[in-house]
C-alpha cells in the first residue's frame, strides 16, 4: 500500500467516515479530473499513470469475481486507448511499475460494501474495497478518469480518492408496458445505470396497455395480454382520440428475464419487478375477465390513463390468481423487494361490485380505500411467506398501511415523510423532481410528452430526505430513483434521450454527500461526460445547451427580469428581443436584464461561432399590469403555485400542459385576484385565459366578473360572462372583457369554479381544477 493512500485510509478510519477535501469545492476540474458522481474525497497529485502494452491489472489469485470485475475494467481500457491489459489471478510479491492492483481489504470496514479507495501514482494504480461491489464501483471512477474518446495513448491522472455512496437505494426505473423494447437495449439500460454508479433497476412489467413477463400456468397474460390492437395517436386528451390500429406488444420469456437479472447482477445491480395490482389490470383482465367485477370482455389498453376496471377484491380467484404469478416471478428475481404497484386504481367498480361490497361487511372495513388496504395486506402476507418485502406507490397509505410494507413516494414527499414517521421504509420518487417522461427543456423544442418541465438543474436540486423528519426518522429513507414512464417514448433512442445526461445529475444527488454538492462544479464535469455519451454512441439530449428563459416579475421595476441560462458550462449566449435569429455577433448576455415592453425574446448559444444548441423563443405581452403587486383571496394548489399570485401578470401565456409553470391551479375553489396598478389609469378591456383538460377534470370557470375600484375598498362590476367556448378535449379558453373606458387604480377578477367546494367541505371531496393564466389589463 502506498503511503498516501495509507494515509487517506487513516483519516478516513480515525473519523469513522469520510472527510471531504477542500480541494473539491472548487468548481473547476483540478488537473482535469470530471468525475461524476463526485466522490467524497479527491485529491489531485502529481504526474500521471501511463497506460501501455506493458500494463497488467493484478487481482487476488483463485477469485473468479474479482477476475471478472478485472476483465470489465481491461474491457474499458480497450474502448478508451486500444490497450488489452491482461488480467493476472496472481499478484506477484512485490508492487510491480505499471501495474494497477484491485484488492479486498478487510480494513476498509467503514466504507461499508459499495465503499471504494482509489490511488492512482505515476508508478502504479491501487484500488481497494471491502467487498467486491466496492471494487466495482471504484472501476467507474477509473473509467471516467480515461479519456472520454478513444485515443492511442492515454493516462490516468494521479488522484487519491475515498469514497462511498450516500444512499443506498440509487435506482432508475423504466416501464416497458406502454412500450416494449427488446432484451438488448434493458441490457445497455443497466450499462447506463452502471456508468452511474446507480444500483436498482425498477422493471415496471404490467400494466393496462400490456402484460410483458411470461406465467407458464396463465399462458393468455402474453398471449392475450401482451398485444394491443392499436396505440393512441398523439396527445392524450388533445383532441378526438385517433389510434393507428397496429398490433403491437411483445414480452420477456422467464430465460430472458433471467439473463436480464444476471446482467445486472455482474455489474451489481439489483433488478426489481414490478407486477401492479389491484389497479392497472387491464391487459391481465382482457386475457382473464372472470377477475374482473363486471366479468368484461376487455381489450388491451389502446390509449393511456387510468381505467375503471381492476381486480375484483371480492374474488376468491383474484388472489389465487395473483399468488400464482408471484409464486413464478418471485424465483426470477433475487431481490428482497416485490413492487405490487397500487397507485391509481378507481374504487368505481368495487362500490357496485356484490361481491366487494360483502367482502367489505365480512371483513368488517369502513370502505372501499380499507378494502384495498386489505387487499395489499393480504398480498404481503404471501410475499413475506416467500421471504420478500412489498413495496408500492405511495396510495397503499390509504386506508391504512400493511405492517412491513415499503414506500415509493411519487405525488410529492408527504406520502413519503408519513411513512418515514410510521418507521416505514422509503423511497423517494416525486414527481416534480424525478419524473424523467417530463420535457427537460423548451417544450417546443422537445418531443412530444406527457408534460411537464425537468431541466438538468431542477433534478440536481433534488434533496430526497425531508428536513422535517427527525434524526431516527430520516433512517428511513432509503434513497430515491428517477421513474421513466413511456406512453409517449416508443423507440430505445428516445428513452435515451430522456434520461441523459438527467441520470447523471441523479446519480450525483444519491451519492455525494450534499454538502459536496456544487451545481457550477457540475455543470464543469459533464463536458467530458458529454463526449462518453458520443462515444458510447448514445441518443443523449443536448437542452443543456438551450438557453432555459426565466421571467420574473419585479413589482419596484414594472417588469420582468429575464435570464437566460445554461444548464452546460463554456458557450456564449446571445439573443434579440425582436423576434429575429440570434447570431454570434446579436447582444451578448452577461446577466439578468428587466424587460418592461412586449418583445419576442430569441435565445441561442455559440461555441467557436457555431450553434452549441436549439433557440429558444418566450413572446411577452406587455400590458397595463403587467409585474403589477397582485393577491389572492385563495392560494392555489401547493403543485401548481408557480411563482405565485404575480403568474397571473407576468406576460407570459400557458401552453396546453398545466405543468408547465406558467399555470395557478385552484383545486374546488374559486379564483379572486386584486391586481393594484400602483396608480389610477384609464382602463377598458380585460383579456384572460383559463385551461381545459377534461380528462384531467380541469374545467372552463362557469362564470368571470370583472370590478374595478380606485380605494381597494369600493367595487364596481363591470363585466360578467361566461369564458368563451373553447374546442373539445385540451384547449384554452378565453375571456373578453370590455367597458367602457374607466379610471380605476385596482382591478379585481372573480372566477368561479365549475364545481365549486360545498360548504364544510374540504378539497379532498372534490376533483375538479381550474386554472387560470394571464389577466391583461387594457
Amino acid at each position: 500500500m502506498t503511503k498516501t493512500l495509507a494515509a487517506a485510509l487513516a483519516a478516513v478510519l480515525s473519523v469513522g467516515g469520510l472527510a471531504p477535501a477542500h480541494s473539491q469545492q472548487v468548481p473547476a476540474s483540478p488537473a482535469g479530473i470530471a468525475i461524476i458522481p463526485q466522490p467524497v474525497r479527491l485529491v489531485p497529485g502529481t504526474g500521471s499513470f501511463a497506460i501501455t502494452p506493458a500494463t497488467r491489472i493484478y487481482v487476488g489469485p483463485k477469485n473468479d469475481e474479482l477476475r471478472r470485475i478485472g476483465q470489465s475494467l481491461s474491457e474499458e481500457i480497450s474502448r478508451a486507448t486500444g490497450v488489452v491489459p491482461p488480467v493476472v489471478a496472481a499478484a506477484p510479491g512485490k508492487n510491480l511499475s505499471g501495474a494497477i492492483y484491485l484488492k479486498l481489504l478487510a480494513a476498509l470496514d467503514t466504507l461499508g460494501p459499495e465503499g471504494y479507495t482509489l490511488s492512482v501514482q505515476p508508478a502504479q494504480v491501487v484500488l481497494a474495497a471491502r467487498q467486491p461491489q466496492g471494487l466495482y464501483l471504484g472501476t467507474q471512477t477509473i473509467r471516467q478518469l480515461l479519456p472520454a474518446q478513444r485515443t492511442a495513448s492515454a493516462s490516468l491522472p494521479a488522484v487519491e480518492v475515498a469514497d462511498k455512496p450516500r444512499y443506498q437505494w440509487r435506482g432508475m426505473h423504466l416501464d416497458v408496458s406502454r412500450h416494449f423494447f427488446p432484451v438488448e437495449f434493458v441490457k445497455q439500460y443497466i450499462d447506463y445505470l452502471a456508468l452511474h454508479k446507480m444500483n436498482t433497476f425498477h422493471w415496471h412489467l404490467t400494466d393496462d396497455q400490456g402484460w410483458r413477463v411470461e406465467i407458464k400456468k396463465y399462458p393468455g397474460l402474453t398471449s392475450v395480454g401482451g398485444y394491443r390492437d392499436g396505440t393512441l395517436i398523439g396527445h392524450y386528451g388533445a383532441k378526438v382520440p385517433e389510434y393507428d390500429h397496429v398490433r403491437y406488444g411483445g414480452f420477456y420469456t422467464q430465460e430472458q428475464i433471467k439473463e436480464v437479472v444476471k446482467y445486472a447482477q455482474d455489474r451489481y445491480i439489483t433488478v426489481v419487478p414490478e407486477i401492479e395490482m389491484p389497479g392497472h389490470a387491464l391487459a391481465a383482465l382482457s386475457a382473464y375477465p372472470e377477475l374482473s367485477c363486471t366479468g368484461g370482455p376487455f381489450k388491451v389498453g389502446q390509449t393511456w390513463g387510468v381505467y375503471d376496471d381492476i381486480f375484483c377484491a371480492g374474488n376468491e380467484q383474484t388472489f389465487a390468481f395473483l399468488q400464482d404469478v408471484l409464486t413464478e416471478v418471485v424465483p426470477l428475481f433475487p431481490s428482497k423487494i416485490v413492487h405490487i404497484g397500487g397507485d391509481e386504481a378507481p374504487k368505481t367498480r368495487w362500490k357496485t361490485c356484490p361481491k366487494c361490497q360483502a367482502r367489505i361487511k365480512a371483513e368488517h372495513l369502513k370502505d372501499e380505500h380499507e378494502l384495498q388496504s386489505y387487499f395489499v395486506q393480504r398480498m404481503e402476507k404471501f410475499v413475506n411467506s416467500k421471504g420478500k418485502t412489498i413495496m408500492g406507490w405511495d396510495e397503499i397509505l390509504e386506508g391504512g398501511l400493511a405492517p412491513n410494507a415499503a414506500v415509493m413516494s411519487w405525488r410529492g414527499m408527504e406520502g413519503g415523510t408519513a411513512a418515514a414517521r410510521q418507521k416505514h421504509q422509503v423511497v423517494m420518487t416525486p414527481g416534480e423532481f424525478v419524473y424523467f417522461d417530463h420535457a427537460q427543456g423548451d417544450p417546443t423544442l422537445e418531443p412530444l410528452s406527457i408534460g411537464g418541465y425537468l431541466p438538468l438543474e431542477k433534478v440536481y436540486s433534488f434533496e430526497p430526505t425531508p428536513s422535517e423528519l427527525t434524526a431516527d426518522e430520516k433512517k428511513y429513507i432509503l434513497g430515491a430513483q428517477a421513474n421513466l414512464w413511456t406512453e409517449y417514448i416508443p423507440t430505445t433512442q428516445q428513452v435515451e434521450y430522456m434520461v441523459l445526461p438527467r441520470m447523471a445529475a441523479l446519480a450525483e444527488v444519491l451519492w455525494t454527500p450534499a454538502s459536496l454538492k456544487n451545481w457550477a462544479s457540475f455543470k464543469v464535469r459533464m463536458q467530458p461526460q458529454y463526449q462518453r455519451y458520443a462515444a458510447l454512441g448514445a441518443n443523449y439530449a443536448k437542452s443543456a445547451f438551450n438557453p432555459r428563459q426565466q421571467f420574473v416579475p419585479d413589482t419596484t421595476k414594472g417588469g420582468d427580469v429575464v435570464s437566460l441560462l445554461l444548464d452546460a458550462t463554456g458557450p456564449q449566449v446571445t439573443y434579440t428581443l425582436d423576434g429575429s435569429a440570434p447570431t454570434p455577433a446579436s447582444t451578448a448576455y452577461t446577466g439578468p436584464f428587466t424587460l418592461s415592453r412586449s418583445a419576442v425574446v430569441k435565445a441561442a448559444s455559440f461555441e467557436n461561432g457555431q450553434p452549441a444548441g436549439k433557440t429558444t423563443t418566450t413572446e411577452v405581452l406587455a400590458h397595463q399590469a403587467l409585474a403589477a403587486p397582485t393577491r389572492l383571496a385563495s392560494a392555489p394548489h401547493k403543485n401548481y403555485r408557480s411563482v405565485g399570485p404575480l403568474t397571473l401578470v407576468d406576460g407570459l401565456h400557458g401552453s396546453l400542459s398545466h405543468t408547465d409553470g406558467r399555470w395557478l391551479g385552484f383545486l374546488g375553489t374559486d379564483l379572486l385576484a386584486t391586481i393594484d396598478l400602483k396608480k389610477t389609469t384609464e382602463i377598458s378591456r380585460l383579456r384572460s385565459t383559463f385551461l381545459q383538460k377534461p380528462e384531467d377534470k380541469i374545467l372552463l370557470p362557469r362564470m368571470v366578473e370583472v370590478a374595478v375600484s380606485n380605494d381597494g375598498h369600493t367595487y364596481k362590476t363591470v363585466y360578467t360572462g361566461p369564458v368563451a367556448a373553447a374546442q373539445p378535449g385540451t384547449s384554452i379558453g378565453e375571456v373578453k372583457a370590455d367597458w367602457k373606458k374607466t379610471k380605476a387604480r385596482f382591478v379585481r377578477v372573480t372566477a368561479k369554479n365549475a364545481q365549486p367546494l360545498a360548504p364544510g367541505a374540504t378539497t379532498q371531496d372534490t376533483d375538479t381544477w381550474l386554472f387560470a393564466d394571464e389577466l391583461m389589463v387594457q
